[in-house]
């Protein structure tokens, strides 16, 4: 071991803002994901009725949708089981989160009548995505062409600041301390994910319990390996 290696970690710094948390974890902020948060935060002066947020899996879509909920006392709806009581719920709360319609709508025409709902009646929905609705393959014609008149927001791919803290923040959750050098070489060549960013990390927290060592940069590096392997295989 180096004598680098030796040396006390150095303390790592969050030096992003964040929204408070809810649940586990706190949502940081940065440009990749500043629209989203300014989305949320600009509720009820909203663009339209209703809005899409589409972003990867693992980006903050839930817990973004988890903040609007908290203020909005809309209740969540898991797209694939939206049914009548949809309607319903929709009227009597005017806010609802429909989640997830990349994975299937349990009924199109329910989800049609939301977003009519929602415009009679002034209320809230937002739909989130991994897929922008316009690309999704909808059978009925009339929600289609309303999906794809949706006011829609992107969380982006997160920066290098972004990812760097996720790291930090994800490590320090596992009471892993890890110095910035090692921060930055993972962040320079793993895939650009909050899903990479969760994998790496549980990998080498695994690798340094399994050794009884502390996440050097070789070891984060083997991680690193470990996790493009094991991506290789379920390919």
């Amino acid at each position: 071991m180096s004598a680098a290696e030796q040396e006390e970690p150095r303390q790592l710094i969050l030096d992003l803002p964040h929204l408070a948390a809810l649940g586990a974890e706190d949502f940081l902020i940065s440009q990749s994901n500043r629209k989203a948060v300014d989305l949320i935060d600009a509720w009820p002066r909203w663009p339209g009725p209703a809005i899409a947020l589409c972003g990867p899996a693992g980006s903050g879509k839930s817990h973004l949708a988890n903040v609007w909920r908290s203020r909005s006392g809309a209740p969540a709806v898991a797209a694939a089981s939206l049914c009548e009581a949809g309607l319903i719920e929709l009227e009597r709360r005017h806010a609802m989160v429909v989640e997830d319609i990349d994975r299937g709508i349990g009924d199109e025409r329910v989800l049609f009548h939301v977003l009519n709902l929602a415009r009679e009646k002034g209320a809230s929905v937002l739909i989130t995505t991994e897929t922008p609705p316009g690309d999704l393959a909808i059978e009925l014609p009339d929600l289609r062409s309303r999906l794809r008149g949706l006011p829609l927001v992107m969380i982006e791919a997160p920066d290098e600041a972004l990812l760097k803290a996720v790291l930090v923040k994800l490590f320090a959750d596992r009471q892993l301390p890890v110095e910035p050098h090692v921060i930055a070489h993972l962040a320079l060549h793993m895939d650009r994910s909050m899903d990479a960013a969760n994998r790496v990390v549980e990998a080498a927290d695994r690798l340094a319990l399994a050794r009884q060592r502390r996440v050097t940069r070789a070891l984060a590096a083997e991680a690193l390996e470990w996790v493009r392997g094991a991506a290789n295989q379920a390919e």
